[in-house]
């Protein structure tokens, strides 16, 4: 068959390609995919990438690369086209795996517990009491089932001769399981026929027997503390939203159905480790960590750690809780270690290692270090303990002066340093634009996955592609820009794909709310609404007044221009030629200003963040969207990415485009509402989210009848734009707006979702159900205003009594923020008592 897309597709001497034979032949598991691409025009592929692209974005999966500019907003680099690895190759690989995933998990035990390795010369203890991994507060833990290494992955590449070899092994806190998932989730709908046509293995029952399997674990770390039936609680720890695979920790948690918490939502009472929840301290059997060795607890480990917990090391110790990976293992990690493993294999397993390691010495071994020496032009010298913090070093770089000073490092500190051969990675498909539309090859490196069972260590049936940024790449790492690709593994025939199973069937408790809901969490659900009203306000806001400006001449403006521009600077839309007290209420009357300044200052705060406005808010509702990433159902956080796709500028924009950025800012608000409304559970969570949403569109509202009654005269159309009302107002009266139904639809209209009524009510309800008998302060002073509120005569105090109404209106405000507050103070900064702590 003519394959167009491998028109000119160069070979790679001295390098094995996944896809083409050496005679330039495609591979026999590759004729199927490039089958179904025959013939296929570079137009098309382009359309493929953008799908591709648009689908990472929209999902907003991100990889925070800490020298970008783009920092935690850099999107995830994902590659179309898939490595694929036939049946007979991957069973090698994986029963590989397996064996050394349980090799490891004996060395740790032994480490930490009887070292008899170390007794026995089959280590060398420099190169575990040099290690700044080995933690000597976790001597002599013990683990349930004995297994400290839960989740394992390692680093492979493969050698010019098609063999596979270990060039790392990932023991502390494994990266990159959810990012293979999310791939297959966006690749898998770019080719849904090719993926059931090459038999290629799901990966959901991989994530499914994890956490199963750590469920097993938990509930025998728990003892008697569970009731029969009732989960253990498992919990995902992560650094928080500045580490660079944050993305991963929500996904996953979302994915697993796991509370994502912070180090502050942790603490250790009684030894025993508490999630702080808002109905009470709630104790945790596992914790499936993200975060490093050492900063996991600052009490024992590194006391100047902010991301752990204060005990949790104890807590390990009395056998309280699961920690996965085992505390301390990032030991082995050390490449220091690989040239040992065939030894050690043979002396724990009986058998030998099934996969072998990259050739790699040790430099504190006298005739390793002679070798490396010799062969330095061939080798990458790195460092032997992270504490060191070196970068690797390619031998055949150093020339001169530089390779002299190299060789003098490594005689004069040899413990410090490893050596490993440098293998030539192999090379896989990828499309690019330049020098012509077509297929390159790019250096590839693969990530594979496993997890222990009951049973033995299960291996992913896939993992994560790794794809460096040029053929010639002689390290691949996602910090310096690299890709990825999903990674179909086939299997022999369909009737060997696994089916899924039904899960067990236990008796458990209905769960009606959520029971794990942290004070972090519930504060940020809190703001999350509170945020998502304010861009609304403001969007809606700016579209009202910027449309008066430019349609209503000056001449034939009345007090309504005065009043909304008053707003404006209630926002600060419209701020002060020099303001000096930003926490003061602008004091420079808009009268005092042009029309040019005003427009000028209008249309900046629609598209630059360098002043408050729509762009600022939308960023703040960003980033606590961010922090709620494992609760945000995919659809919400479309909307939310669709929100930010206009790319914020510094410069003043046309009329034309501000109302178009202002009518998609306004639709992104109401695509969220309609989530928050039909979308959500009504659960604890909801009331706070929605409790914001009251709480800030009350005091909008109350802003906008307080300006609207100050008015001497005057349209009043533009409070019912800004209210969303206008369409309601319309179909009762037919008629312009007048002052009396106004009012009434605004303040008083039960039925109008609007109105200030309608958010009062609401909020009182809402507190109501969330504390019984015990609201925050606050409530007793805003159920009074709500009794005013109905008392209202709409003759008397409606139409005649403005100063009465406009005090009225004050005080809701007053209280609004009073009730904030205290909803902050009772409910934001809860530590709660564990079970068994007296008063």
């Amino acid at each position: 068959m003519d394959y167009t897309l491998l028109t000119g597709y160069p070979g790679t001497p001295g390098s094995y390609d996944e896809m083409m034979e050496a005679s330039l032949r495609p591979r026999g598991h590759w004729r199927a995919m490039l089958d179904s691409l025959a013939g296929e025009s570079p137009a098309m592929m382009r359309q493929r990438i953008e799908v591709v692209q648009r689908q990472v974005r929209e999902n907003g999966v991100t990889y925070n690369v800490y020298a970008d500019a783009k920092g935690m907003q850099r999107p995830w680099d994902l590659n179309v086209l898939p490595l694929i690895l036939p049946y007979d190759e991957w069973a090698q690989v994986e029963a590989a795996v397996a064996q050394r995933a349980t090799l490891l998990n004996r060395i740790l035990l032994d480490v930490y517990g009887e070292q008899r390795l170390l007794a026995e010369g089959l280590l060398p203890p420099a190169l575990v009491h040099g290690h700044a991994g080995f933690l000597r507060p976790c001597q002599g833990i013990r683990h349930q089932g004995d297994i400290a290494l839960h989740f394992y992955a390692l680093d492979l590449a493969r050698a010019p001769d098609g063999r596979w070899w270990v060039v790392g092994d990932r023991t502390q806190a494994p990266s990159g399981a959810g990012y293979a998932l999310e791939n297959r989730a966006v690749i898998g709908r770019i080719f849904p026929d090719m993926l059931r046509d090459l038999k290629v293995r799901k990966l959901e029952g991989f994530f499914d027997t994890m956490r199963d399997s750590l469920a097993h674990w938990g509930r025998r770390s728990a003892g008697a503390g569970l009731r029969a039936g009732e989960p253990p609680l498992m919990v995902l720890l992560t650094p928080g939203p500045h580490n660079e695979t944050y993305y991963e920790h929500t996904y996953l948690a979302r994915y697993l159905g796991l509370p994502l918490v912070e180090g502050g939502d942790l603490t250790v009472r009684n030894g025993m480790v508490w999630l702080k929840t808002l109905s009470g301290m709630q104790r945790v059997h596992v914790i499936v960590r993200r975060v490093d060795d050492d900063f996991c607890d600052p009490l024992e480990l590194r006391a100047d750690s902010a991301l752990g917990v204060a005990g949790l090391t104890d807590a390990v110790r009395r056998g309280t809780v699961l920690v996965t990976n085992s505390l301390g293992s990032s030991l082995l990690e050390s490449g220091a270690l690989l040239g040992f493993l065939p030894s050690l294999c043979q002396r724990l397993l009986g058998e030998p290692l099934k996969m072998p390691s990259v050739a790699t010495w040790w430099c504190g071994e006298a005739a390793a270090l002679d070798t490396v020496v010799s062969r330095l032009d061939s080798l990458v010298i790195k460092p032997a303990f992270p504490q060191l913090r070196q970068g690797p070093v390619f031998g055949a770089d150093q020339r001169g002066d530089a390779r002299a000073a190299l060789i003098g490092q490594l005689r004069a500190n040899p413990g410090n340093y490893v050596a490993q051969e440098l293998v030539r990675l192999s090379q896989a498909p990828v499309w690019k634009e330049a020098p012509r539309a077509g297929l390159y090859p790019c250096a590839t490196g693969l990530r594979v996955y496993a997890c222990a069972t009951p049973k033995g260590y299960v291996v992913m049936p896939g993992g994560l592609t790794r794809v460096a940024t040029g053929p010639d790449a002689r390290v691949i790492t996602m910090q310096q820009g690299g890709g990825s690709k999903d990674t179909w593994v086939q299997a022999r025939a369909q009737q060997d794909l696994p089916h899924q199973e039904r899960g067990n069937v236990e008796r458990r408790e209905p769960v009606r709310d959520d029971t794990h809901l942290s004070s972090r969490v519930a504060e940020n659900l809190h703001w999350f609404g509170r945020n998502t009203e304010r861009c609304d306000n403001i969007a809606r806001l700016l579209r009202v007044t910027l449309n008066f400006l430019f349609h209503v001449r000056p001449d034939d403006r009345g007090a309504e221009w005065a009043a909304m521009t008053g707003l404006c600077q209630w926002y600060w839309l419209i701020a002060p030629p020099e303001p000096t007290d930003v926490t003061a209420e602008p004091v420079q009357p808009a009268a005092m200003l042009t029309d040019a300044q005003i427009e000028s200052a209008l249309l900046r705060a629609v598209v630059s963040p360098d002043v408050p406005g729509l762009v600022q808010q939308q960023q703040q509702l960003y980033r606590c969207a961010s922090q709620l990433r494992e609760r945000i159902s995919l659809d919400n956080w479309r909307a939310i990415s669709k929100m930010r796709q206009d790319s914020p500028v510094e410069e003043q924009p046309s009329q034309a485009e501000a109302m178009r950025r202002l009518d998609d800012a306004t639709e992104a608000a109401m695509l969220m509402s309609g989530y928050a409304m039909d979308g959500m559970s009504r659960d604890l969570g909801w009331r706070f989210m929605s409790l914001g949403r009251r709480l800030e569109r009350l005091q909008f509202q109350c802003q906008i009848l307080r300006r609207g009654l100050a008015m001497d005269g005057g349209d009043l159309e533009w409070m019912l734009l800004l209210s969303d009302s206008i369409i309601t107002y319309r179909a009762r009266y037919q008629a312009r707006p007048e002052w009396l139904p106004l009012l009434d639809l605004l303040l008083l209209d039960e039925s109008n979702t609007r109105s200030i009524v309608f958010q009062v009510d609401g909020i009182l309800k809402t507190l109501q159900q969330m504390a019984p008998g015990r609201g925050p302060a606050g409530t007793e002073q805003l159920a009074a205003l709500a009794d005013e509120l109905q008392a209202l005569t709409p003759e008397a105090d409606l139409v005649g009594g403005s100063l009465y109404l406009a005090d009225l209106l004050q005080r809701l405000i007053q209280t609004s923020e009073t009730l904030s507050e205290q909803i902050g103070v009772q409910f934001f900064s809860h530590t709660g008592k564990a079970a068994g702590e007296g008063s």
